[in-house]
Formats: structure tokens, sequence, C-alpha cells
């Protein structure tokens, strides 16, 4: 899980911890004592050093172009990414924020990326310029941009064998602070353990190393504790609970608990209806990326189930029979607009035909009635022979309403009542095929998960407009 916040950059303005605009908030995010003296900062068409003064640049290079300056003053944008503590590496989370900015910035736009290691959870601090790399535009806080960021960076936490934590709006500063607080000594040494874990140490021994290479002292004994910088005591792995203890360590280290994860870990075998198994695979990500993951991710088009998984919980369903009724629903309404929509063009039809009667009727009926009162002669009927075609034609019409014919000011009153229903029916008919086929390809993907082959694969061509 990545929680994520968009925050504008002014200039000459803070926007953010570091302040002073642009320069200010990069020498904030780059600061050596934060990012292990820099070994965690990557950059994208700028020099991290430089960047603040390229920012400047660009700036007023876009203002030359448009010969205009912006009404607002933004310079840049910072974005904060915070993960799940204990479940990134610093490489990883410095990699995830790059591909982050690549993917929401579209690769036009330079930023910076600082990963944070000092604080109990592991964050990035992603800075974008404003103006693109051409200098002729700029970056748009779109409505509900924070919502579409925080989706891409759960999107691509997922795609990375990250958890996602559910229930919570993606901009929430809620979620964004859950992880900077209750902090205890026992968190800070799980969150130990899992980065000596996954430098994948082929023995006990090498792991006790991994944790001494980060500051942390080794009692050895009946039973194995650990003191790191701070504390006080030290801390006994049995005491760590399920996954730390020393012997749930040597498993991992071991490979003993294989037959046991692959059981418990390996989602696309599971035949129950309960949905909340498929949400496990998150469970079996947050333990490490084992076998069960590996296994599941070549055998399943793992981005694809992860957009399912992403789509079901963001409609907050939790049972398969749930998104089998919500599919089923969605293309019950579908159908039941489209039914609609055919019959009030069909009525729209009708009311223009008649309507275009009555016109032409009103038009002709002087010239019918000369041509009557010269006893049908056939020089008049030569002369006006359009006119009297056409009076003939809507009276014939005329004969398909029986009632007494309407006015074409009730005509039009009607019309446009009907055309309204229409547009309303096709606005939603728009958004629930959309539903529908979002719908339709996430049970499918999730059928591939559980194993169930009811109906042809959709077209997952409409995925983009999710």
């Amino acid at each position: 899980m990545a929680a994520t916040r968009l925050i504008a950059i002014h200039g000459g303005k803070g926007g953010g911890k570091g302040g002073g605009g642009a320069k200010g908030n990069i020498d904030y995010i780059e600061d050596d004592e934060k990012t292990e003296e820099g070994k965690w900062i990557t950059a994208y068409e700028c020099d991290p050093v430089t960047a603040a003064e390229e920012f400047d640049l660009s700036m007023r290079e876009y203002i030359q172009k448009i010969g205009d300056k912006a009404s607002d003053n933004v310079m840049a944008y910072q974005i904060r990414q915070s993960f799940k503590p204990g479940e990134i590496t610093p490489e990883e989370a410095n990699r995830i924020g790059y591909e982050t900015a690549m993917r929401f910035t579209k690769g036009e736009h330079a930023f910076v990326v600082a990963t944070h290691t000092n604080t109990a959870h592991i964050h990035n601090h992603i800075i974008y310029n404003a103006v693109n790399l051409d200098c002729d535009r700029k970056f748009r806080d779109f409505h509900r941009s924070g919502i579409a960021l925080g989706r891409l960076s759960n999107l691509i936490c997922l795609e990375n064998g990250y958890s996602v934590i559910a229930d919570e709006p993606y901009h929430s500063d809620k979620v964004y602070n859950n992880f900077h607080k209750d902090r205890t000594v026992r968190d800070g040494v799980r969150e130990a353990i899992d980065r000596a874990l996954a430098n994948k140490p082929k023995t006990f021994e090498g792991f006790l190393q991994e944790m001494q290479s980060q500051g942390y002292a080794i009692k050895r004994g009946k039973n194995i504790a650990v003191k790191g910088k701070g504390q006080e005591r030290f801390v006994r792995l049995k005491s760590l609970g399920k996954g730390y203890t020393e012997e749930d360590i040597r498993k991992k280290i071991d490979g003993v608990a294989k037959e046991a994860e692959q059981k418990k870990e390996s989602a696309p075998t599971i035949h129950d209806n309960n949905l909340e198994k498929v949400l496990n695979i998150q469970d079996i990500i947050a333990k490490g990326k084992g076998p069960g993951y590996e296994r599941w991710a070549k055998t399943f088009n793992a981005k694809k189930i992860c957009k399912a998984l992403l789509f079901i919980e963001e409609k907050g369903i939790r049972s398969y029979d749930e998104l089998v009724d919500r599919t089923k629903a969605t293309s019950e309404r579908f159908g039941e607009l489209l039914k609609d929509i055919k019959s009030y063009e069909a009525r729209l039809s009708e009311i223009s035909s008649l309507r275009k009667h009555i016109i032409n009727y009103s038009k002709t009926k002087a010239v019918y009635d000369q041509y009557r009162q010269s006893g049908f002669d056939r020089k008049f009927f030569e002369e006006h022979r359009a006119d009297i075609m056409l009076y003939k034609k809507t009276k014939d019409a005329f004969k398909e309403y029986p009632n007494k014919l309407p006015s074409v000011k009730s005509l039009n009153e009607e019309y446009k009542k009907v055309l309204e229903k229409k547009n309303a029916a096709y606005a939603e008919y728009k958004q629930v095929k959309a539903d529908m086929q979002q719908f339709q390809i996430a049970k499918y993907d999730i059928d591939s998960a559980l194993g169930i082959r009811e109906t042809p694969a959709p077209s997952h061509s409409h995925q983009r407009s999710r």
C-alpha cells in the first residue's frame, strides 16, 4: 500500500515542509540525513543538484513562448508516497516512486524522487516540474487528481507485489498519517527483519549478519534477542509474533515451509465463492512475495487481476456472489436503457413525421381546395402537381391516426419532453455501459483466479476508460 498526497508548490511560497518554493522543497527532500547521504535520490530529465534552477529556467522559457504569465504561479508539484511499514526496501520504494512519477506525468515532466529512511516508515517525496519538457504547456491539477494519483499508486504497488489497504479515500490524510504514529520498538525490529530477509540470506547466520549490518546487537543463547540503536533492552525474536520467531525465520530461509506456503498462498486454486479469499493475495504479497505469489504471477496475467482487485475494492464488493449480482444488474440495466432509448427515438421519429405532415397539409390545403372547385381541372392539376400530390400524401398519412390530430404546438412540447428523457437515458446508458464492461472484465479476471470458466473472455480494450 502507498498512501499518497499531491501538493502544489507555488513560486516563492512553501508547498511543503521545506518552504521557499521549488528550491526550498527540493533542498528539504534531498537532505543527506533523510536519504542516507543521497543514496536514495533519482531524477528524470534533470540533475538533482540543480533541479530547482532547471525548473526555474523552464518556467522562464514557457512564459517567453506563451507570451503571457499564467494565472497561477505553480512552479512544481510534490507527491508524498508513504508505504506500509516493514513491507518495502528503500531501493524498491525509490523504484516504485520513479515509476509512479513517470506514469502520472506520462514522461512529459522532469522530476526528482527522494526516498526517506530516517523515520519508522519508508516514504517517498517526488517533486516534478509544472512545465513540460518542451516548455510549451503546464501540468493542470485536474478535478480529483489526488484520487487518480492514489489509484495509480495502488495499482503500481499491486503490480509489483505490494499490498493495498482498502476502505480509505486515496487522498485521505488519515491513511497518510496512520503509518507515522503509534510506532513501537517491536515494529522497528520487524521492519529490520523484513529488510534482512529481503536480501535473501542463505543461512540463519547470514540473516543475523544482515541484522548486524543495520546496527543491531545480537544476544545469542536459548532465545535469540536483538537490540537496535535507541533501544534500552534486547527484544527476543519469539516475542515478535507469527512470522518473526526464530523458527519462522529459519523456515523462510531454509524453505521448510514451502508446501504449507504453497497451499496457503496459491490463490488460483480457490474454488470458494468468498471473494475475501481472493483478496488474501494481498496478504501473500505482504509476507515477502514468496513461492506462492511467484507461482500465481506466472500462471495468471498479474496486471489484469491486480486491476480487477482494485476495481472490486473501489466498488465495495466483498463476495463473489455480490460480484455476480452486480455484473448481472448492470447488464440488465444496460438492456433496459437501450430499449428505452430505442423507444424514445421511435416516438421522436413519429412526432417529426406527423408534424411534417400537418405542416404540409396546412401549406397545400388551399391549393387542393381550388383544384376541387375547378372540377378537378387537368390543366390546374399540371400547374400545381407538386402541391396536390403532397396534399394527397398527407391525407393518406392521416389515416394512420384515427383520433383527432394534435396541434403542431402540442407536438413540439411532446417532442421536447421525449428528447429530454432520451438525453437523460443516454447519459445513464453511457455510464452503465462503461460499468458493465468493467464489471464483465473484472468478473472474467476473478474467474481466472478462481478457476471458473463460463463465458468467452471480454475485450480488455475497454480497460483504458477506467
